[in-house]
């Protein structure tokens, strides 16, 4: 997530009251998560297991709870709880804006574009030319809706990300601050829900076909020409490249990678990163053949054990 413009060092600071390592001046453009991080950036962490991947990303503002030896090239923001501070900044620059009519008057819709009653469409929301929106969807603030998209009823593009720290008084969450971008030609079933990045953005590729009732996850991108079929859920942090399958009732791990080419079959659980161009079945999902040729040994196993009977 981008700032509007660049603020300095001393100035984030003051916003969430925290001491500071580096120049007053130093520059700062936007905060994101540690796997989207560039230069200019803050990102947080909480915990000393993460504290030399942070140190040592492409950020180069940390907010950290520990005042350590400061990279060169970087500065440090020096917190007593870093979630709670990422939260502030998250609050000051994206706060929520409640609204009182069904479609924003800073919305942006296109020439031929087609919205059916009851859609909600929030603010700052950019729709391109020729796409249909059915009846009861909902569109939350900045996500940006490309030409000749089909969205069914009852999606919700936008909802906050499933992200928490579990605190001694209960599930503190973590403010999503990030877009949802849905590209050219991509249809979108009934009931699918597309949560919004937390500082990044959760994109769905050119080209791409969502069943109903699908789940995607915060800051996942999906590539072009992907099929996804009914009632699969895909969790944060998941990169579905170009051409990938997916049947119905499938579970996708967050943070891993389905390679482009990849077939998952009907009701398979993904725990890793996929070869390009295979299929895979079964939870946890191996590799199709193996799983299959598995089955067949399974089968054999009481004919065996009655041979065995009778020697």
């Amino acid at each position: 997530m981008k700032f509007p413009k660049p603020y300095t060092l001393k100035q984030i600071a003051q916003l969430i009251d925290c001491e500071f390592r580096g120049s007053e001046d130093f520059e700062i453009l936007g905060i994101n998560e540690i796997h989207v991080v560039e230069p200019g950036d803050i990102v947080f962490v909480d915990h000393p297991k993460y504290y030399d991947k942070a140190l040592k990303s492409a950020a180069t503002i940390v907010l950290i709870n520990k005042d350590v030896p400061c990279p060169d090239g970087k500065a440090l923001l020096i917190s007593d709880d870093p979630f709670r501070d990422f939260n502030k900044i998250t609050a000051h620059f994206k706060p929520f804006k409640p609204s009182n009519i069904a479609i924003a008057d800073n919305a942006i819709i296109g020439e031929g574009t087609v919205i059916q009653p009851n859609c909600f469409i929030g603010n700052n929301v950019t729709i391109g030319e020729n796409c249909v929106i059915h009846a009861n969807v909902s569109i939350y603030d900045d996500a940006i809706i490309g030409n000749n998209v089909t969205i069914h009823s009852g999606t919700v593009l936008g909802a906050s990300a499933f992200y928490y720290k579990n605190r001694p008084e209960g599930y503190d969450q973590l403010k999503s601050g990030g877009r949802v971008i849905i590209k050219d030609h991509v249809d979108i079933g009934a009931l699918c829900t597309i949560d919004r990045g937390v500082t990044g953005d959760t994109t769905i590729g050119e080209g791409t076909k969502l069943d109903n009732q699908i789940q995607i996850g915060h800051d996942t991108i999906i590539g072009k020409k992907c099929l996804i079929a009914s009632q699969t859920g895909i969790a944060g942090c998941v990169v579905v490249e170009d051409n990938v399958t997916i049947w119905g009732q499938v579970g996708v791990k967050s943070g891993i990678t389905i390679a482009e080419g990849t077939v998952l079959y009907a009701q398979s659980g993904l725990g890793h990163t996929t070869e390009v161009g295979k299929t895979y079945f079964g939870s946890p999902a191996i590799d199709a053949r193996a799983f299959f040729k598995e089955k067949a040994y399974i089968k054999m196993i009481p004919e065996m054990v009655q041979k065995l009977k009778n020697l």
